[in-house]
């Protein structure tokens, strides 16, 4: 209504119209109105309560809410498993004589009349004709304004009432309302802003919440805790004046900040799609709501690991040379909903943290942006992981007699493959290293020296022992397949290296450990795999060593310098051909970690882009935060393994005149320490070694 509009007419209007409501809500009210407006069918009446639509809650190892699943963010509860002044509070500020009136309140459409008369035009709905509006939208639609649509409303109120008690309304009112952001009922609202179930609400928490029904926009307190602090403390005072609190708890309450979490999207967006996936196949209908998944996710190392790879791409993209376009610059999300609009490419990113006794994932994040693009990396990828598959070959050569210190040759070969042409291995430095020991060759990562050693114990043999581990992918048998020319899915290959980890047990990733359905009844309980042996435990304990020398004084020293000494790191880099893919796999005692860096269609990030400078410190980055203060936990060799200490520059026993700082522990299987009886092992002939089908693009350290 226009403010030009004379007072008179303003309140003539008012009092017509609150005149009409007021002679309707006598007890035949229906007889006098006009003859209703015929309804649509319906499967229900507009006075009947229905379960409205809930949400699946995906929840965190701790029990904290990641994610959640289903048509509207919902999670209904009992009115008597929450404190009783959250009800209060709503009855409070909505609807003071909830507990006298029938479904319509007579004295406060009275009184909306009176103030109607001095120019404050206000609503006078009971929560009964709130929640029939709430619930059955399609029945009785709020915004019709008319005078058939608040007759309807107040029938059904008033019907309401008589099937139903106070109480039952008053829980469906907390479970139906919306509490913007997409959060609808209590238990959303007080998980979204206060990270708590309703349960746990204080006094003061509550009075904020029950702020927000009257327009949740307005009302936010995250994004304007002011203007939700005053209504908050007039919820209190209505509280106080209504005798459901004292007045020295309405004073603590109001004097209480407002302290919220910032309403976010899912901490784990990728974990939530993964655990839908597996527990529809399971037979569980999460997306229909009303489940909680209880997962293997730590939060707080997910929170790190998301944030870890945003920031870790952000600053490739700064680097002299980046071949693409930093993904700030590139166009907005929103613009994508527009027709034709085609998502541009950004740089991406996987990483995954796992337990390697267990398989459990504590975080895994599946790319750099789940609204802009929501395709799983970690999960549905399949990119070729370079050198960082030595790890198996290095393994595979141990198992069959050959030591750390087993001398090797880093020099140019050529292998005759089937149809006639030669494969030629290069180091990314251009340069060979010529003979060195096993440990030097993985340390540096010599490409040569990684497919003979393939070839000298099998190629099939390599292969058999990743799928021991767990890869699932297959390997081809070529040579180039020893410096991973092979795709393989982050995640499966993460999880297989926990086979070093944790002394040679192949571990399954575990997302989900139970899900219960509404009533708290357990649905799914998915077993827990039991780790299968996959390799000697004491070859994955020399391995393991020397993959700690990698990250030392090799490729990934990056990530040295980012976590502390105290925490022990053994891992591999790995690099592909024209530098499109980039990782790091590492493990410490208590985590494997592995980062995957590249474009979704492969092109190079930059000439040069090594997973060393690229991923290892990602993945260094996630583990120095993880650990903060703390240190790791230590490897302990298991019998049958000796540890002699050696002179580093000759490869050969330490005696009194090595110098301390070239002195170093190797270790060995019993039996193969020098001085032991010779094992067929020597330094590598240069030349072909036997024929291969075609081969694929190598890769780098």
């Amino acid at each position: 209504m226009s403010r030009n509009t004379p007072p008179v007419a303003r309140c003539g209007s008012a009092i017509a119209v609150l005149a009409l409501l007021l002679a309707a809500t006598g007890p035949d009210a229906s007889a006098q109105a006009t003859k209703p407006v015929a309804m649509p069918p319906a499967p229900v009446e507009a006075w009947q309560i229905v379960t409205p639509p809930q949400a699946s809650l995906v929840l965190g190892r701790d029990g904290s809410m990641i994610g959640v699943l289903g048509k509207e963010r919902r999670l209904s509860v009992s009115v008597r498993s929450v404190p009783k002044y959250v009800g209060q509070a709503f009855v409070a500020v909505e609807d003071k004589r909830f507990y006298q009136h029938d479904g319509v309140d007579l004295v406060g459409i009275a009184g909306a009349l009176k103030d109607a008369v001095q120019g404050d035009v206000r609503g006078a709905s009971t929560i009964t004709q709130l929640l029939v509006g709430n619930m059955h939208p399609d029945l009785i639609d709020r915004r019709d304004r008319s005078i058939g649509r608040k007759l309807r409303e107040q029938q059904a109120a008033r019907e309401m009432e008589k099937h139903y008690n106070k109480e039952q309304i008053l829980e469906a009112f907390l479970n139906q309302i919306a509490f913007g952001r997409g959060a609808y009922g209590i238990e959303m609202a007080a998980r979204q802003y206060f990270a708590k179930g309703a349960a746990d609400l204080t006094l003061a928490e509550a009075a904020s919440l029950a702020a927000m029904p009257k327009s949740p926009v307005q009302y936010d307190p995250a994004r304007f805790p002011d203007r939700n602090r005053t209504r908050r403390n007039t919820v209190l005072a209505l509280m106080a004046e209504q005798g459901y609190i004292t007045a020295s708890q309405r004073v603590a309450a109001q004097n209480t900040p407002i302290v919220t979490v910032t309403p976010r999207e899912a901490k784990a967006p990728w974990v939530v799609d993964v655990v839908r996936v597996q527990a529809e196949r399971a037979g569980v209908p999460v997306g229909q709501g009303g489940y909680r998944i209880h997962t293997t996710i730590d939060p707080a190392i997910q929170t790190i690991t998301q944030r870890a790879v945003s920031s870790g791409l952000d600053e490739i993209e700064t680097r002299p040379g980046f071949r693409g376009v930093p993904c700030a610059g590139l166009r907005g999300i929103d613009s994508l909903a527009k027709p034709g609009a085609k998502v541009q490419a950004c740089l991406e990113g996987a990483a995954i943290v796992l337990d390697p006794l267990t398989g459990d994932v504590r975080a895994l994040v599946g790319g750099r942006n789940f609204a802009r693009s929501s395709f799983n990396r970690a999960v549905d990828g399949n990119r070729q992981p370079g050198s960082s598959f030595k790890a198996f070959v290095y393994a595979q050569a141990l198992s069959q007699g050959m030591t750390a210190s087993t001398m090797v040759a880093d020099t140019a070969i050529a292998i005759r493959l089937a149809n006639g042409q030669s494969y030629r291995p290069e180091n990314a430095d251009n340069a060979f290293l010529g003979a060195l020991t096993m440990r030097e060759a993985l340390t540096r990562s010599r490409n040569p020296v990684a497919v003979q050693l393939a070839q000298g114990v099998g190629m099939d043999s390599v292969a058999a022992l990743a799928r021991r581990s767990g890869l699932r992918a297959p390997i081809a048998l070529y040579p180039s397949s020893a410096l991973g020319a092979s795709v393989v899915q982050p995640l499966d290959f993460v999880a297989a290296y926990a086979t070093f980890d944790n002394g040679g047990m192949a571990v399954e990733p575990r997302f989900i450990t139970r899900i219960d359905d509404r009533t708290g009844r357990s649905v799914l309980s998915p077993p827990s795999v039991v780790p299968q042996p996959a390799m000697d435990p004491r070859i994955a304990f020399i391995l393991r060593d020397m993959l700690q020398d990698v990250v030392t004084r090799g490729t990934a020293t990056a990530l040295r310098r980012i976590v502390p000494s105290r925490v022990l790191v053994a891992g591999k880099t790995g690099t592909t051909n024209d530098n499109t893919d980039v990782w790091f796999v590492g493990m410490t005692p208590e985590y494997v970690t592995g980062v995957w860096v590249g474009f979704d269609k492969p092109a190079m990030i930059a000439p040069g882009a090594v997973g060393g400078t690229l991923a290892a410190p990602i993945a260094g980055h996630i583990l120095a935060e993880v650990y903060g203060s703390r240190g790791s936990g230590v490897w302990t060799a298991p019998p049958g393994v000796i540890g002699v200490e050696l002179d580093r520059a000759t490869g050969k026993p330490a005696d009194a005149s090595t110098p301390n700082a070239r002195r170093f522990t190797e270790w060995y299987l019993d039996g193969t320490e020098p001085g032991a009886a010779p094992w067929p092992w020597g330094l590598f002939r240069i030349g072909p070694i036997g024929h291969e089908p075609q081969a694929a693009p190598h890769g780098g350290p």
